[in-house]
């Protein structure tokens, strides 16, 4: 998608056919990227990995099979993980990990719910009102987060001495690096295979190679361990159901409903920003109310068979169209790669080198960060820029959900101060020595002081006329702001009428009877304000 000036706003859109192979490999890469993602967003909510990994499966096969976007991946998602981390931390020390997971799980379990309703009620079209520099500050915010969590993966792991923990961070930084220029440069030569999961798998092969001469690669396993001791695997059964452990009283009730509703509407909105920025990036659309329902109903699954719930993932999603993923296949084969690797794959992914894994993390920052943003920051109005930068400061040091609602009041209240101020009138008086406004502009809250000042009330004749040829009356503001005018005529013995009202107008002003009086002169209707006030 390209701005007014031409310039490229997401230069990483790829053209690629949707087929079974790029589906397949991407799907395959994707499972790789998912599998620390899960585990950390796991540790901030302070639950065991399984339950992440568990999430990030039921959430990317269901949403992959009923939800609104093709090639769009989910999981779970630091985003829903802090929302939930002040529950657990209350409820933990009262009672136990195994009682705050109950509440935890029927926290998804409503959660899903909430989102399903909004899906139902078609509130997913509302993703409309976000403008656009809120959605460029919603990018860059979300490329600013995924990349400072990241740095949770560094680490020095065992290493004691300066020059040990130095070799650690060297051989990280190196394979960072190397991984991050076969992502770069091999889409170059060919585009056979995904380059992310040839990054992967080199990296991989060459620390295999350096532990056979005691050079240290810290992996994925060694992260586990430094935040939990006593986890010696990641390989696990398949999720089982059961009802969520919590008491039936509405004290438990009213205790879990606000993290939940919470939870929703920032899931509700990443999903929902993701699946636009993936409709731009494949030049496609998306469903957004069906994803909405799709996210739901992942999200009771999750409650029910133990997993943390989550929603869409905009740094695998932009895995997955890199990779060349369009289709709902690839979402499928991410989810189930990943269940894999947990049954029985762990001891390959418990040896992938961080450095690998957050190498394609670090090109999903590349790619999903704005950069064109700063190219037109000089040519764009200054209350966009603003916008812009706002939105991305809040989405970094608070959450997603609060970000996109500043965004929006601050555009809506920059829109109405700015329409406010273009209100523009020609007078005139006709051959019967009626006077006549002429308005150009819309008449509302934003606008009202304005129009008040326009009138002579004290030399204009008995007869005034305002005529809406240009011009629209917007909300009750308006129709106030008509009755001000009417009274302060009255008051002198004037009478006022409108002319040229549209439908819509007409509508609204017939509806505030105790304003408005309609007679037919001519065979035309004459609207007249009538002398009583509202009051």
């Amino acid at each position: 998608m390209k701005n007014s000036q031409g310039d490229q706003l997401f230069p990483i859109k790829l053209d690629r056919p949707k087929n079974m192979k790029n589906d397949i490999l991407s799907g395959l890469t994707v499972a790789l990227a998912l599998v620390p993602e899960a585990i950390a967003f796991a540790f901030i909510v302070g639950v065991n990995p399984t339950i992440g990994l568990y999430a990030a499966f039921m959430m990317g096969l269901v949403t992959a099979l009923i939800g609104g976007r093709p090639g769009m991946i989910s999981g779970a998602t630091g985003a829903v993980a802090v929302i939930f981390k002040p529950m657990m931390d209350e409820l933990i020390p009262q009672v136990g990990m195994n009682g705050a997971l109950g509440y935890l799980f029927a926290a998804v379990v409503i959660m899903g719910i909430i989102q399903i309703l909004f899906g139902v009620l078609k509130l997913g079209k509302f993703i409309r009102l976000v403008p656009h520099p809120v959605m460029l500050g919603f990018v860059n915010g979300l490329a600013i987060v995924i990349f400072r969590s990241q740095f949770e993966l560094f680490s020095t792991g065992h290493a004691e001495s300066f020059g040990e923990k130095a070799l650690v961070l060297g051989v990280m930084g190196g394979l960072l690096l190397l991984t991050m220029g076969i992502s770069y440069f091999l889409p170059k030569l060919t585009k056979a295979v995904p380059a992310t999961l040839a990054a992967i798998v080199v990296v991989s092969g060459i620390s295999l190679i350096l532990k056979k001469f005691d050079i240290p690669v810290l992996t994925v396993m060694d992260f586990v361990r430094e935040k939990d001791s006593t986890i010696t695997t990641l390989a696990s059964s398949l999720p089982r159901f059961a009802l969520p452990a919590i008491p039936l009283t509405g004290e438990a009730f009213m205790l879990i409903l606000p993290f939940a509703f919470q939870a929703a509407a920032v899931g509700l909105i990443e999903s929902l920003m993701t699946l636009t920025l993936v409709d731009e990036l494949t030049d496609t659309r998306g469903r957004g109310n069906k994803e909405c329902v799709g996210q739901g109903v992942a999200n009771i699954v999750n409650g029910f068979f133990g997993g943390m719930g989550g929603c869409a993932m905009i740094g695998q999603s932009v895995i997955n169209i890199r990779a060349g993923g369009r289709g709902r296949l690839s979402g499928a084969v991410a989810a189930l790669g990943l269940l894999g690797f947990v049954l029985f794959g762990a001891p390959l992914i418990e040896n992938i080198p961080l450095a690998a894994l957050v190498g394609v993390m670090f090109m999903v920052v590349i790619g999903t960060f704005e950069w064109s943003s700063f190219r037109i920051i000089r040519k764009i109005p200054l209350s966009d820029a603003l916008v812009i930068v706002l939105v991305s400061i809040i989405t970094v040091m608070f959450n997603l959900a609060i970000a996109v609602a500043t965004g929006i009041i601050v555009s809506a209240l920059v829109f109405a101060w700015e329409k406010g101020k273009h209100i523009e009138v020609e007078e005139q008086v006709d051959e019967k020595g009626t006077k006549v406004y002429k308005l150009d502009g819309l008449l509302f809250f934003g606008s009202v002081s304005s129009f008040k000042e326009i009138f002579n009330y004290n030399d204009d004749p008995v007869h005034v006329v305002i005529d809406f040829e240009k011009a629209r009356v917007h909300d009750h503001s308006g129709l106030e702001a008509l009755n001000f005018v009417a009274e302060k005529y009255a008051a002198q013995g004037k009478k006022l009428h409108l002319w040229n009202l549209s439908p819509e107008c007409k509508s609204l002003v017939k509806k505030a009877e105790s304003i408005v009086e309609i007679t037919e002169i001519d065979g035309l209707e004459w609207f007249h304000i009538a002398d009583n006030s509202l009051a």
